[in-house]
């Protein structure tokens, strides 16, 4: 257990943390503290290198206030989304910005060579961001599946058609801390965090997920199986879906829908669409009235903000407003769709939602 001393500099460096930047002044107000604990605690986190002053406030008649933030130095993480033909890598910094992003293309194959390739690419991308070995915090693994933290285990991915997939020996010869977590958690976590007290995330990629975020917390259900809005069923007797059943709106909201009605990937589904291709159009037209109908039944159960992303909420944004009509068509009980928003993050969302894991971690161990 900390003690109020440690503890009263992890509760200040958190809170200069969420809130991007902060006087002393609204430091002591906000934490309740006396105003020499705040200064004490703010000297010796501005020693240990993990915040700075950055600027002035405007001047209020005395003397201006200086601008506290983290410091971008004090360290990184990494994060890497593990997909069926891609690998993104990201660099995170203290302020939990993203200052290196990196995509390639590479078909998930089970075996030793993946795992090896894997492990390269990572040194690679450590050592092309130009950052000491010793800043890195920690790497933070998203893979589109159910994973166990502890036992460092892939358990189930349908996507990548595999089970019981160890990481321990690939995160054991990193020469850092690890962690597996869920995409679909991982890229909620990085678009919700502590932005919105309520939300729903609903995760549009190769199959069809989410979270949903209550007080700030991800809520995991009794089970650990909360937010599986891919089977949700939304026409009975409809198409048949992976897991067995009919209707489920993974069966008519996954990526590969779109990329297989191009033969290709989103990149080319989207190049066609936006020439006019009519065929696209129909594809598109009836993708995004499944996506409303979904944010509709998701709104009325939760009542709260509701934001898109995975692979194809990469691509929303210039449709959101064909998408806001058709979910008005199925929703009397809101005026508008200001309750929808897409993501901020696209594609690196889950990688930056893994990379999270490690920077949320170094405050706590001030």
């Amino acid at each position: 257990m900390k003690n109020p001393k440690t503890n009263n500099k992890v509760r200040i460096a958190r809170y200069i943390s969420a809130m991007g930047t902060a006087s002393k002044g609204e430091i002591a107000k906000s934490l309740h503290m006396s105003m020499p604990t705040v200064l004490q605690n703010v000297k010796e986190l501005s020693e240990l290198g993990v915040v700075t002053e950055e600027g002035e406030y405007a001047s209020t008649g005395g003397r201006k206030a200086k601008a506290l933030s983290v410091s971008r130095e004090a360290g990184a993480s990494v994060g890497v989304d593990i997909t069926n033909h891609h690998i993104t890598f990201v660099l995170v910094n203290t302020r939990k910005e993203l200052t290196a992003s990196k995509r390639i293309f590479r078909t998930y194959v089970r075996d030793r060579a993946y795992m090896q390739a894997l492990k390269e690419d990572i040194f690679q991308f450590i050592e092309g961001s130009g950052l000491l070995p010793e800043k890195i915090l920690g790497i933070g693994f998203s893979l589109p599946g159910i994973v166990d933290q502890k036992k460092s285990l892939l358990l189930r991915s349908h996507t990548l058609k595999v089970k019981n997939v160890s990481f321990r020996e690939l995160g054991g010869s990193l020469g850092y801390p690890f962690i597996l977590k869920n995409d679909a958690n991982s890229a909620a976590e990085a678009e919700l965090g502590k932005k919105r007290p309520h939300a729903v995330y609903l995760s549009l990629s190769d199959t069809v997920g989410g979270a949903v975020y209550m007080e700030e917390r991800l809520y995991e259900g009794d089970n650990l199986k909360s937010a599986e809005f891919g089977h949700m069923i939304i026409e009975r007797e409809g198409r048949r879906c992976y897991c067995g059943k009919r209707g489920c709106l993974d069966a008519y909201c996954r990526a590969g829908i779109l990329k297989e009605s191009a033969g290709a990937g989103l990149e080319e589904f989207f190049r066609l669409l936006r020439e006019g291709d009519a065929h696209a159009g129909n594809v598109w037209e009836e993708y995004l009235d499944s996506v409303a109908v979904a944010v509709s039944n998701l709104r009325m159960v939760f009542d709260c903000d509701i934001i898109l992303g995975g692979y194809v909420g990469g691509y929303l944004e210039e449709y959101m407003p064909r998408l806001s009509e058709k979910v008005k068509q199925y929703n009397n009980f809101d005026e508008d769709t200001k309750y929808l928003h897409t993501g901020k993050y696209g594609l690196e969302a889950s990688a930056y939602g893994a990379a999270l894991y490690f920077i949320d971690g170094f405050f706590e161990r001030l």
